[in-house]
């Protein structure tokens, strides 16, 4: 069954403060295999105009797919089935990187739901902003639950 066109445009309620760490950048950027010392020390950031640390790129990952799960995926009215999501794109656009320090929160919103093949595709962005309201970046992600099999049969 198609997802609701009437979910475009919803938007929720930003999320709980996010404290980014030094220590949860060097886990990431580990895991990432990324040894820019700019994730790790405090002072090569700091030679580059950084307060603190920096968080590599898909770092925001971490939080705004969190925010997108606990609010759209599991909003019961929208219907989506989990076990058909597979997870399409993702892209990030950034104000000013991510540093340790800040306290991030997520404002999720609908951006488009269509469907494709008895497939629905679901765009959701996830807004930024650290505690003082200022943006810090945008999270696209798409998401893409697949029909039941029985499904794609009747839309062929």
């Amino acid at each position: 069954m198609a997802l609701d066109q009437s979910f475009v445009g919803r938007t929720y309620p930003p999320t709980a403060a996010y404290e980014v760490g030094r220590e949860k950048i060097r886990e990431f950027a580990d895991s990432l295999g990324d040894a820019n010392p700019v994730y790790t020390d405090p002072e090569a950031a700091r030679d580059l105009g950084y307060p603190d640390v920096i968080a590599p790129p898909t770092f925001i990952f971490t939080i705004t797919f969190k925010a997108a799960g606990k609010q759209v995926v599991e909003d019961p009215q929208l219907g989506l089935d989990y076990s058909r999501v597979v997870h399409g794109d993702q892209r990030f656009e950034y104000t000013r990187p991510v540093r340790a320090g800040d306290r991030l929160k997520v404002t999720s919103i609908i951006d488009s739901i269509k469907s494709l093949a008895g497939n629905d595709i679901l765009s959701v962005r996830g807004e930024v902003h650290d505690e003082s309201g200022d943006h810090v970046a945008t999270s696209f992600t798409t998401l893409v639950a697949r029909a039941a099999d029985a499904q794609v049969e009747e839309s062929r």
